[in-house]
């Protein structure tokens, strides 16, 4: 028998002859599949087996919102052997196993996150009911860390589903709503929840859930539940599965995706379309065994390390930790209504914040709510939010070309032209009517927010929040801080950006900030390269077989040369020759005379057709030839990929001696969700502990040899290759 006090993850409780198992992780706010609560599991349902009384059991979360969130991942990280990771993988395939054979049924009541190793115990259950809420939802999103569900999961959802949806839910980790996992027969019946007005009501919800799981329960050890899929779904399925033709051809259609959107450099959705052809063609025994090596050999790769790497930084830059600030934020403006300006409004009236959206141009402002309205209707089309949401939602904006009723706001976010007369005025102006408690937010990416507010009345509650475009689908919020900015200020911005849904990170003001400054340090040595005869083909190719996600080239066209061009002028200033030399301010010059300014214009490193296709720009050719020096031979991808990227992994070295950052994490996280630096790679600090300081330090001395001081390594690199040290002890 179980020493029921000695179980501290799961809790029993019984209703007549039905064992309710009770998931409740110690000491976390949610359920994760932990060693703990793993080691629980088997001699729980031994037990419940062996208890003659017991005729059902129910399995459900203590937890609000949480059923099983997925592996715990400082367990994962705690294995440091293949051999021990193969281990792991087949003791949580036995662990669903007997939970599968048991004699007795299996009920699972979900309500909140079921997701990795949660969803792969679900499957694991005979029968499975699930709150229809917006907390709830399924999926197996281990792709994302670099690994493969590895109890099973792979094995199991071939089983449930076809082979297309299988592979689209493993493949792209993709979260799926209660309603959505019961048409496609993940879960067998829906619970709608208890009305809102109810008071407690998710511990409310968590107990009728339960009540209806029991009721399941008893009805189902009359009539055992089936695992056969109906008529037309099982012939389908039948006709995949054992068609060899069809299922290579849907085999190899997905082969032919994940090359096209990851360059073969991600391990993991290579290594699982493998586990599915065996399975498929060798049975469940050959798929089981499979599964457990290649989660293994997965786990002990450096793209899981470094995914799992910025899982936990993202973790880390959606806290506040700045305190608890001393106001709640209710109201705000956004002063300027473009598309990022119109942006931020989108990701604030949803979180039921009050937005006055300004603009003093009508037509500007007519388009900026035409944006967000357009936005909203589609989420309705598509059945993210209801008809009664959106109008919720839309009635928390309020559009005028005054500045009335900004004696409301708790914060004003001003988003104007990047110019610093003009943000200086717009401040001054806005003082007139702000209450004294209201924070004044610029959404610049280079100016100094010091000398933004170098004429404030309240320069303590001036703070900069970078936002990205298109600010609904960039995670990234970059909050800057002057030495004036006082600690409240900061806060208050911070828990603005997390409830906007932001991955936030805050930098010290510093001319370009951190995120702007890598960028255009990287782009200059793209014009280095173009100067030196490298086309803009050869960039982008070589960029994403580095990892991006497209081409530099392309993004400096739909960045805008001549936006390029404006911020390597201003930081030329204090940057100097390390950034730019006069050969390539005149080429960028050029660029910007002949109308080369990108995409905006139709034209800049490409031209672009009104069909969508576009081709290396003609007029590169025709630029003045004193501009060009003919080097030898540099089309060699790996030589194109360094010069990029030392630039870019210098420039972040140097952010963090200067204190410009605080954290590598900080940094990689900005680069990462910010400006697109590839996410197998960890972010500049984790891949330069991964590849070795020293030896990125070796690199950069040849480049430096070749190619000139803008290669010199900063002395933080220098003095912890000197030492050993590494970013991430």
């Amino acid at each position: 028998m179980i020493d029921l006090q000695q179980l501290k993850n799961l809790k029993l409780d019984y209703e007549d002859n039905i064992a309710i198992v009770q998931l409740s992780q110690e000491n976390s706010k949610v359920n994760t599949l932990s060693r703990a609560m793993t080691n629980e599991f088997i001699p729980v349902f031994d037990h419940l087996k062996s208890d003659n009384n017991i005729q059902g059991i129910v399995v459900i979360s203590s937890k609000p919102g949480s059923f099983i969130a997925g592996a715990d991942i400082n367990m994962i990280e705690s294995i440091k052997s293949h051999d021990e990771f193969f281990a792991a993988s087949r003791q949580g395939q036995e662990i669903m196993n007997r939970i599968e054979q048991s004699s007795k049924t299996i009920v699972a009541a979900i309500a909140g996150s079921c997701l990795g190793g949660g969803f792969e115990l679900a499957l694991a259950c005979h029968y499975r009911i699930a709150m229809n809420d917006k907390r709830t939802g399924f999926g197996v999103p281990e792709v994302k860390l670099g690994l493969l569900p590895g109890a099973g999961g792979t094995q199991r959802l071939l089983e449930n589903l076809s082979l297309s949806d299988a592979l689209d839910l493993i493949l792209t980790g993709r979260e799926i709503k209660a309603k959505k996992a019961k048409a496609m027969g993940l879960v067998d019946f829906l619970v709608e929840p208890l009305r809102s007005d109810v008071q407690n009501i998710e511990e409310e919800n968590i107990a009728y859930l339960r009540s209806i799981a029991i009721q399941k329960v008893k009805q189902l050890i009359v009539k055992k539940p089936s695992n056969q899929k109906s008529g037309l779904m099982k012939n389908i399925k039948s006709i995949i599965m054992e068609n060899s033709y069809v299922r290579n051809y849907i085999l190899s259609q997905a082969q032919t995706k994940v090359m096209s959107q990851t360059q073969g450099l991600y391990p993991a959705p290579l290594k699982i379309l493998d586990v599915i052809r065996q399975t498929l063609e060798n049975g469940s025994t050959v798929g089981y065994n499979t599964e457990a090596e290649a989660f293994a050999d997965l786990a002990m790769t450096n793209e899981s390390k470094a995914l799992i790497s910025l899982f936990h930084g993202r973790t880390e830059c959606k806290k506040n930790k700045y305190g608890n600030s001393e106001r709640e934020i209710k109201t705000m403006a956004v002063i300027g209504s473009g598309v990022v300006g119109a942006g931020i409004a989108h990701v604030s009236i949803d979180k039921d914040f009050q937005v006055i959206l300004y603009d003093k141009t009508s037509a500007v402002l007519d388009q900026g709510k035409s944006q967000i309205v357009k936005n909203y209707q589609t989420y309705v089309k598509r059945n993210r939010i209801t008809n009664a949401e959106y109008n919720r939602i839309l009635s928390n904006l309020t559009c005028q070309a005054t500045f009335e009723n900004l004696e409301k706001c708790d914060i004003i976010i001003e988003d104007l032209f990047e110019d610093l007369k003009l943000k200086q005025n717009i401040l001054n102006e806005l003082e007139q009517y702000m209450s004294k408690h209201c924070i004044f937010a610029t959404n610049s990416y280079t100016l100094s927010i010091e000398q933004i507010a170098s004429n404030s009345r309240y320069p303590d509650k001036v703070v900069g929040m970078h936002y990205f475009s298109p600010v609904d689908k960039v995670e990234l919020l970059e909050i800057i801080r002057t030495k004036q900015t006082s600690n409240d200020t900061v806060s208050s911005a911070v828990k603005v950006g997390l409830k906007q849904g932001k991955i936030v990170i805050v930098i010290r003001d510093s001319p370009g900030f951190y995120t702007t400054r890598l960028l255009i340090f990287g782009c200059v040595e793209m014009f280095h390269l173009l100067q030196e005869g490298v086309s803009p083909k050869d960039i982008d190719i070589a960029t994403k077989k580095f990892g991006f996600h497209i081409g530099l080239a392309i993004l400096l066209d739909e960045f805008g040369i001549d936006l390029f061009g404006y911020i390597v002028f201003q930081l030329r200033e204090i940057f100097g020759d390390r950034l730019a030399n006069s050969s390539i301010v005149d080429l960028i010059k050029i660029f910007i005379n002949n109308n080369l300014l990108g995409k905006k214009s139709g034209q800049g490193l490409y031209v672009y057709h009104n069909d969508g296709k576009k081709e290396i720009s003609p007029k590169l050719k025709q630029l003045p030839k004193n501009y060009f020096t003919q080097r030898k031979d540099i089309s060699m991808i790996e030589t194109i990929q360094w010069r990029i990227s030392l630039r870019m992994l210098n420039e972040a070295a140097r952010c963090l001696e200067e204190n410009v950052i605080s954290t590598p994490t900080d940094g990689d996280i900005g680069a990462v969700f910010g400006l697109g630096f590839p996410p197998m790679k960890g972010g500049p600090f984790h891949f330069m502990d991964t590849y070795g300081i020293s030896n990125i330090l070796d690199v950069m001395n040849n480049f430096q040899s070749e190619y000139g001081n803008r290669f010199a390594p900063t002395q933080l690199l220098i003095n912890m290759a000197s030492e050993n040290k590494k970013f991430y002890s």
